[in-house]
C-alpha cells in the first residue's frame, strides 16, 4: 500500500532546505520536513507533497536508546522510497537547534522526581515565541514560567521574544506589565499582541521573514493557536475560549504541527505546557539571569553562592531595590534543578557504560572459552 499523498508539493528551500543541509544527506534518499508525528510515523512535507512516512528499523532502535532521537516536528529526515511505492523515514540530519524540555516532575511531597531523558518539543527552529497572556488588570504574568521556558529557548539556540497575547484584556495596567516581564527578561525582545485587533501581529511577522522558523510555547489559554491563524491568515488550528469562572485555558492543540505561512516563514503550535523540566543546561540558565551573572562579578568571591557570604554584590542589590528577591530566588530554583538533571544524566551514562562493558567483558570471556 503506497503513502497517502496529499494535492501540491512543497518548495523545499521555502521550508528551511540549503545546501548545508543537502551535503548531510544519505544517498538514495530524499528530504522532507517533519510536520507531525504520530506513533512509528512521522507527516512529512517534501518536493512529492504532504505524505506519510514510517519509521524504518534504525530509527526505532536510536529512539529505543534515547528518546531525544525520536522525530519531532521540524526536524529533516531522509526518506527512502520502497519498492511497494511507500516512503520510509530513514534517518534524521543534524538538528541545528533543538528545544527540549527534561522529565522532570514534582513529589507530593515538592521533591523532584522523573527519569533523566528529555523530550524534544520542536527542532531546526530560528524563533522561540514565549506567549503569555494578559488576562485581567489585576493579574500578574507568571514570571517563573517565563524564566522556565527562556532557559529552555536559550539552550537550545534559537532567538527567545517574549510576547504578551490578548493585550487589549488589560487596558491602561500594559505598560506595567511589559515592564514587568522586560525584568524576568533582559537581553529578550518583549512585543504586546492582539491576534483579534491585529496589534503587534504584523511585528511578530517581521521573526519569519524569508524560511525562518519559529514555535509558540505557552500555558493552555494564552493564544498561542489564535496568533497562529493571524499569522496563517486564515483558520488553521482550532481554537477555544477561557473557561468561565477561573480564566484558564483549555488544551485545544492536542499535537505539535509545522504550518507553512503563505507570506513566507514557518510556525510550530504546541499543546500547553503545564510541566516545564529543565534538560541538559548549560549556558540556558545563565542567559537568563544575566542581570545575576553580572553582579555576581563584583562579589568578593568567585564562588560566591549569593545565599549569606560577606561581601555578596548581588544581596547588596537586593538590598538597595535594584534587584528584585524574587529574582534571587528563581535563580537559586533553577540553578538547583539544573544540578539535578545534570546528575542524574551523568548517573545514567555511567550505568548505560557500565553495562556495555559488562556485554563486552561477557563476550571477550566467551570467546576465551571458545578459542582452540
Amino acid at each position: 500500500m503506497s503513502s497517502p499523498v496529499l494535492p501540491g508539493s512543497h518548495d523545499l528551500s521555502a521550508l528551511g532546505w540549503d545546501d548545508s543541509l543537502a551535503a548531510g544527506l544519505p544517498a538514495g534518499t530524499v528530504p522532507a520536513r517533519v510536520a507531525r508525528v504520530d506513533r512509528g510515523a512521522a507527516e512529512v512535507l517534501g518536493a512529492d507533497g504532504h505524505l506519510t512516512a514510517h519509521y524504518s528499523a534504525r530509527v526505532r532502535r536510536a529512539a529505543a536508546d534515547d528518546p531525544v532521537a525520536l522525530p519531532c516536528v521540524g526536524d529533516w529526515a531522509a526518506l527512502r522510497r520502497l519498492p511497494e511505492g511507500r516512503f520510509e523515514l530513514e534517518a534524521l540530519l543534524p538538528r541545528r537547534t533543538a528545544f527540549v524540555r527534561g522529565g522532570v516532575a514534582r513529589t507530593s511531597r515538592g521533591g523532584l522526581s522523573g527519569d533523566s531523558h528529555g523530550q524534544v518539543l520542536a527542532a531546526n527552529v530560528d524563533v522561540v515565541f514565549v506567549a503569555e497572556p494578559a488576562l485581567h488588570a489585576t493579574d500578574t504574568a507568571d514570571l517563573g514560567r517565563i524564566e522556565r521556558l527562556l532557559a529552555l529557548a536559550w539552550e537550545s539556540g534559537a532567538r527567545p521574544v517574549v510576547l504578551v497575547t490578548k493585550s487589549d484584556l488589560i487596558g491602561e495596567g500594559l505598560d506595567f506589565l511589559l515592564r514587568e516581564v522586560a525584568s524576568a527578561a533582559p537581553g529578550v525582545d518583549v512585543h504586546p499582541v492582539c491576534s483579534v485587533t491585529g496589534e503587534g501581529v504584523d511585528i511578530v511577522r517581521g521573526y519569519l521573514a524569508g524560511s525562518r522558523t519559529a514555535v509558540v510555547l505557552g500555558a493552555s489559554g494564552a493564544g498561542k493557536s489564535t496568533l497562529v491563524n493571524a499569522l496563517a491568515g486564515e483558520t488553521v488550528m482550532e481554537t477555544q475560549q477561557v473557561r468561565a469562572g477561573d480564566g484558564r485555558g483549555r488544551h485545544t492543540t492536542v499535537h505539535r504541527e509545522l504550518i507553512p505561512l503563505s507570506g513566507g516563514g514557518l510556525v510550530i503550535d504546541t499543546p500547553g505546557i503545564r510541566r516545564i523540566g529543565l534538560y541538559d543546561m548549560g549556558e540556558g540558565v545563565d542567559a537568563v539571569f544575566s542581570d545575576i551573572e553580572e553582579l555576581a562579578e563584583e562579589c568578593r568571591f568567585a564562588d560566591c553562592g549569593h545565599d549569606g557570604e560577606p561581601g555578596c554584590a548581588v544581596v547588596a542589590a537586593i538590598e538597595d531595590g535594584t534587584l528584585p528577591e524574587r529574582r534571587l530566588v528563581s535563580w537559586h530554583k533553577l540553578q538547583r534543578e539544573a544540578a539535578w538533571m545534570a546528575s542524574r544524566t551523568d548517573a545514567r551514562l555511567r550505568k548505560e557504560m557500565q553495562n556495555k562493558w559488562k556485554v563486552i567483558h561477557k563476550e571477550m570471556r566467551r570467546s576465551g572459552r571458545n578459542r582452540p
